[in-house]
């Protein structure tokens, strides 16, 4: 699903925050831009509604130039959570190279938080991505609330599927940039193989990692 033009030296990479309506997608968005260092950091687009924060999508573009001069942007959405906004999910969906998705802690939402990850499976499979082998991390917010699931309950449930799992409380700053190392982490492995990142390009995984969060981190 990358965006490669090996003769222009570009790489457009597509990062989707997804999950429950009010978990916190825009959130994590609106704390790694305050955390971005202002060189390269472009424009956030934040769209509200009455009944939503986001119907569309939110957009976080930065970039970085690797050693080898290969030019890669990437973007980071959210999706809209509610379900009647759901064509939204799929076309924000296509062409991902990454998803974090963002549960909602409060034992409240075990029900929402099990649906929308379910959304997230028959989605991604209508736009042609195997869950299975897309780079997948799971954050589960609002842990500075007091009715919330204990984190050894969700350890139990999520641990055995392998899938990287987070705590973090997008709202006081925590976990936010945990969570989007290690998606920067799975995708770098993901594109690696396919573009040449360490070998054509001087990229190894430390080297892009460490940009991409030096640039969140703001050092």
């Amino acid at each position: 699903m990358i965006e490669f033009d090996r003769t222009e030296k570009r790489m457009v990479l597509k990062l989707v925050f997804y999950g429950p309506a009010l978990s916190g997608k825009t959130t994590n968005l609106l704390r790694l831009h305050d955390l971005l260092s202002r060189e390269g950091r472009g424009e956030l687009m934040v769209l509200d509604t009455r009944d939503d924060r986001t119907i569309f999508f939110d957009l976080l573009p930065f970039f970085l130039v690797t050693p080898g001069g290969l030019k890669i942007k990437v973007k980071v959405y959210t999706v809209p959570g509610q379900v009647k906004h759901d064509a939204t999910r799929k076309a924000v969906l296509q062409r991902a190279d990454g998803v974090a998705f963002i549960a909602d802690s409060r034992v409240s939402e075990v029900a929402n938080n099990y649906s929308s990850f379910e959304n997230l499976e028959k989605n991604l499979a209508f736009v042609g991505i195997d869950i299975e082998r897309i780079p997948l991390v799971i954050q589960f917010n609002k842990r500075d609330l007091s009715d919330i699931v204990p984190e050894a309950d969700i350890e139990r449930v999520w641990r055995p599927t392998g899938i990287p799992v987070f705590m973090a409380s997008a709202l006081e700053g925590w976990g936010v940039v945990e969570t989007f190392s290690r998606l920067v982490e799975l995708t770098y492995d993901s594109i690696d193989g396919k573009c040449g990142l360490s070998e054509g390009y001087g990229l190894d995984r430390e080297d892009f990692v460490g940009r991409l969060t030096k640039r969140v981190q703001g050092s």
